[in-house]
């Protein structure tokens, strides 16, 4: 175990990630840098924060501090990961962050779980096409989009889930949404993909914002 500062947020890496390119990033502080971002121009005190791909908490504990630890939900689909979400939220003083365990999946999705390939690494984990099978997979629940907006109800989304985007900008959100920042995988979809993602935003009353749009970093502001 070893424990990096990025900004002032300590992580906490797990030994078995340790030696990796993951170590590497956190360690140059060169670490969700588009994310943290995006999260420092556009969270405010009392915002209600939906954060989906947790990974480490880095980008969990700033949301937590922009907002208050009990605003913030974060999602995580990688059993492996909660303990280490769990303990650098704690590191930080955000224990009050809820976390949930589960997949974000569209709301065509309609099975209690949904196949989860971790990989070696938390990078690139994803979910499974029905049909589609690996050793390393494991069930994890599912999570639908809809009914997971109109519990939490945020006004800040921020998703990193690994192309499973694809899936999720089927339908206008709903208005209390004031902003959602993404990162986008274009190797795992067309680009017509893109551009659903960018016209269902703006069929829900949101444009780009370029304040919080970065390379594969994708923002949207409500107009």
């Amino acid at each position: 175990m070893r424990v990096f500062s990025i900004d002032d947020i300590e992580i906490e890496l797990p030994d078995w990630l340790l030696g990796t390119a993951i170590e590497h990033k956190v360690a140059s502080g060169d670490y969700e840098g588009s994310e943290s971002h995006a999260a420092r121009m556009r969270i405010k005190p009392g915002m209600r924060v939906l954060e989906v791909g947790a990974g480490l908490g880095y980008v969990s504990a700033i949301c937590a501090n922009l907002a208050g630890a009990e605003h913030v939900v974060s999602v995580e689909a990688n059993p492996q990961m909660l303990a280490p979400l769990q303990a650098n939220l704690a590191r930080n003083g955000c224990k009050a962050v809820q976390v949930m365990h589960g997949a974000l999946v569209g709301n065509g999705h309609h099975e209690e779980t949904v196949n989860f390939r971790a990989g070696s690494l938390f990078w690139g984990g994803a979910t499974l096409p029905n049909g589609v099978t690996h050793d390393d997979m494991v069930p994890v629940p599912a999570l639908r989009l809809r009914p997971l907006l109109l519990t939490i109800r945020p006004r800040f989304v921020m998703l990193d889930v690994e192309g499973a985007e694809a899936e999720l900008f089927k339908k206008p959100w709903p208005r209390f949404v004031k902003f959602v920042v993404l990162e986008l995988h274009p190797k795992k979809y067309k680009t017509r993909t893109i551009k659903e993602i960018v016209d269902c935003m703006s069929a829900s009353g949101l444009t780009y914002d370029p304040a919080t749009s970065h390379g594969r970093t994708l923002g949207f502001m409500r107009v």
